[in-house]
């Protein structure tokens, strides 16, 4: 069956899919030490509020989602071959899901823990959603041309 002849519903569901298959421990504890790092030079530096969890929570999922989708997009030892041969031909779609729940949890993170508002949050998750999309994006695409070559 060829991109053509599928569904919308089918590509997003193939492109939740080809989301699973990233270094995902990896990416938590990537995630992790970026968080704490982070929380680590915001306690230095003074400013002891609840707002001061936001950042560190926002550097520590950017790079959790960073490392699962490039890392999965990377990756060789995928179990379904044609899952994988969809996210190779589809390198943007397949960034998606992963951006997405970025732009959604580091806006809920934005507004609970720190002072943003609902359109705050939101237009404040939008810049690192975007460079997340572009990196796997750029990855993919690249991969996708030195495979044809």
């Amino acid at each position: 069956m060829t991109h053509d002849e599928m569904s919308r519903r089918e590509n997003r569901q193939l492109a939740a899919a080809s989301a699973t298959v990233g270094p995902w421990r990896t990416a938590a504890g990537v995630g992790a030490v970026v968080g704490a790092t982070a929380l680590g030079i915001n306690a230095i530096s003074g400013n002891w509020s609840l707002s001061m969890l936001a950042g560190p929570a926002g550097w520590g999922l950017f790079f959790f989602f960073l490392v699962g989708t490039v890392g999965g997009q990377l990756r060789r030892d995928t179990g379904d071959r044609r899952l994988r041969r969809w996210a190779d031909e589809h390198p943007w779609k397949a960034a998606l899901p992963a951006a997405g729940g970025l732009l959604v949890l580091n806006m809920l993170a934005q507004m609970v823990l720190g002072d943003a508002g609902l359109f705050g949050a939101f237009f404040e998750s939008l810049i690192p959603a975007g460079v997340l999309l572009a990196i796997a994006g750029v990855v993919g695409s690249v991969k996708q041309a030195r495979g044809k070559g």
